[in-house]
């Protein structure tokens, strides 16, 4: 049986694909008005979207999810395959996506920090991940995280709400968020707007749950 750790944390490798998730410190909110969501996506486009590919997210008050894939590093600019930390470079994969996700944070939670005069930790220490390792996986993953604000009460219909990638994987206007590879996924809009609302009836995405 995996350890809470390997099935938590397990080691971010180029070309894969991971669920990853992350809350406020002891719960706490960590979207406190409108503008904060749109902040949080800024900030995770400019230090991650190098870096990774995002094929579904959703920002709830205190926690949020995100569905994304390392891009291979044989890919990237020279300058974008180390990273300057302290008093040395950092050039394998995984640490670099660490810190980028570190950096990240540490980024969004200053400003909050500004914003609610507040002390102390925005996020939990480590944030999640798992490994989606299956087609299966993957497909039941994007219902789950686009679901999952009416899962925890924040809205009464899911399509509606205004803070995840579920409009958005539809709608034609160009963005980094990987539309089209997912709705070539599901076969099309009708089959992904089916299946989203097919899934929570038939407990097809139950055993995904992390946010616990």
């Amino acid at each position: 049986m995996p350890t809470h750790r390997h099935e938590y944390y397990p080691p971010l490798v180029e070309e894969q694909y991971y669920h990853i998730y992350n809350r406020g410190n002891n719960g706490d909110n960590i979207f406190y008005q409108d503008r904060n969501y749109t902040y949080f996506l800024q900030k995770y486009d400019y230090y991650l979207s190098p870096y990774l590919e995002t094929y579904a997210f959703c920002l709830l008050p205190n926690h949020f999810h995100l569905l994304v894939r390392i891009k291979a590093f044989s890919s990237l600019l020279e300058t974008e395959k180390k990273l300057h930390s302290g008093t040395e470079y950092i050039t394998v994969p995984e640490r670099i996506i660490s810190e980028l996700f570190r950096r990240f944070f540490m980024s969004y939670a200053k400003s909050i920090k500004v914003q609610e005069q507040r002390t102390g930790s925005l996020f939990e220490k480590n944030f999640r991940r798992k490994w989606v390792n299956s087609d299966q996986y993957f497909t039941a993953l994007v219902a789950y995280i686009h679901r999952n604000p009416q899962a925890h009460g924040m809205c009464t219909d899911f399509t509606q709400y205004p803070y995840s990638s579920y409009q958005r994987i539809t709608d034609p206007k160009p963005t980094r968020l990987m539309k089209q590879s997912v709705l070539n996924w599901f076969g099309g809009s009708e089959p992904y707007y089916q299946f989203h609302q097919n899934c929570g009836q038939s407990g097809l995405i139950d055993d995904l749950i992390i946010d616990d």
